[in-house]
């Protein structure tokens, strides 16, 4: 007769009464996580597990910050909640903050609960104000699970659900250097390539229908792929030329995640309009944001603005949100992530001549993606773009293998990311970085290349 443990009884209380997300929720397996401090977790069997990839991508300052706990709890003795037409004085300490931080004259927020609602107002603002319905985005790109932010994204989990996909999104090529579209031999000319077949597609749909080119500051879990130089300020003059609007979506590369506060930061551009979320609280509550010009803002001055939610602006979660953002800039944790991911890409440079599999490493601060291939010449990868599991097993193992030698990272087709919280220090780097080489050891072994 089995006996029933209270650790079981969680796992199975999990697995019979809820939902997990992009799984077949027969034959989970999942992490069961009791506690987590700084950049490590604890499952209840007490095995440690360093947390290089800030969860997603959003963990920021790292786990267990009693200073967030100090902030919400006190905000939750003063006011929990206040519907979102009135003021409270953490919305307007948040929204100004927001606005001191962000590039150009992104002015005003409209707070949301995360990143897909972010974008759905975001997508939602440039229609309203431009009276025009079509949206640019890009094939390798994601901006959450909802129906429009499925439809503007381009990965494959989409296609469960194209045949309810929201109209109105048109998609174009990256600038994937490394495998470019148009074959061409450096960055820059990619680069150049792709602005041209942006703004052919934009002709091809009509100018006067197109609201908005939506484009993430830097490039998240479809690979990290890098913007080539001025391929933002190329964008910034197409859609200057046509009277459409740019959105820029920070969920993932915001807050310090690229070495800058913004990943656009990068390129001296000022989007229209910005999609906020993820390290805007470090996901220690939700919270996200559309954050507008003052152009646009004050267009709704005198025309209404058809959005709302019940948990806009909550006050607990922007209490979250300042606590979050001092505690990054009083220890200088966007600096560090510059730093640190610098250190990172000469780790990888070295790790390249241990590992032939190593194919590219793309990195931007502490965003980072190691892709994998059989041959370096071919640039064949160890497991296709959208693979069906029957043919993942090389990425299972190397998953399996991370898991095992105790860490917690993001493992998709022949990508392992490094996104590690900003507060993380070189010696725990080097751990992680010690731990991801044994796995990328089982690639080398399926290594066909000279």
């Amino acid at each position: 007769m089995s006996v029933v443990t209270e650790q079981s009884q969680i796992v199975k209380n999990n697995l019979d009464y809820t939902l997990f997300s992009w799984s077949k929720q027969g034959g989970l397996n999942p992490l069961d996580i009791e506690k987590a401090k700084g950049v490590y977790m604890w499952d209840r069997d007490g095995k440690k597990y360093i947390d290089f990839s800030s969860q997603l991508m959003n963990v920021n300052i790292g786990h267990g910050d009693q200073r967030i706990t100090d902030a919400v709890a006190n905000q939750m003795k003063e006011l929990s909640f206040v519907y979102p037409g009135a003021t409270t004085k953490v919305r307007g300490e948040l929204g100004k903050k927001i606005a001191e931080i962000t590039p150009g004259n992104l002015t005003k927020t409209f707070f949301t609960l995360g990143g897909a609602e972010a974008v759905e107002n975001s997508i939602k603002v440039a229609r309203m104000y431009t009276g025009r319905s079509k949206i640019i985005c890009q094939y390798r790109s994601y901006h959450g699970a909802t129906y429009g932010a499925i439809s503007a994204g381009g990965d494959p989990r989409k296609h469960a659900v194209d045949n309810y996909a929201a109209p109105n999104f048109v998609h174009v090529e990256n600038p994937y250097a490394y495998r470019c579209p148009w074959n061409t031999n450096s960055m820059e000319e990619c680069g150049e390539m792709a602005l041209r077949n942006l703004e052919n597609v934009i002709k091809y749909q009509n100018p006067d229908s197109v609201a908005a080119i939506l484009m993430e500051g830097e490039s998240g879990s479809s690979g990290c792929i890098k913007y080539p130089k001025n391929y933002w300020q190329g964008l910034r003059k197409i859609a200057d030329k046509y009277g459409i609007l740019l959105i820029c979506d920070e969920v993932m590369s915001g807050f310090g995640r690229t070495g800058k506060w913004f990943g656009i930061d990068h390129h001296n551009v000022t989007p229209d309009i910005m999609a906020i979320a993820k390290g805007l609280t470090s996901g220690y509550l939700p919270l996200g944001g559309t954050v507008v010009t003052d152009t646009i803002a004050k267009h709704f001055d005198e025309n209404n603005l058809t959005i709302g939610l019940t948990y806009s602006a909550h006050p607990v979660s922007c209490a979250a949100g300042i606590a979050n953002l001092k505690i990054m800039q009083d220890e200088n944790m966007v600096e560090n992530a510059a730093i640190k991911g610098k250190y990172i890409e000469e780790l990888v440079e070295q790790l390249k001549d241990k590992h032939p599999s190593i194919g590219d490493f793309r990195n931007t601060g502490l965003l980072g993606c190691i892709e994998l291939v059989k041959d370096r010449q071919t640039k064949e990868p160890v497991t296709h773009w959208n693979a069906k599991p029957i043919d993942s097993k090389i990425t299972y193992q190397i998953a399996g293998k991370i898991r095992e030698l105790g860490m917690f990272t993001f493992v998709k087709w022949n990508f392992i990311f490094i996104a590690p919280p900003l507060n993380i220090t070189k010696d725990q780097i080097d751990e992680g970085m010690n731990i991801i080489s044994q796995a990328i050891s089982l690639a080398d072994a399926h290594y066909t290349g000279a």
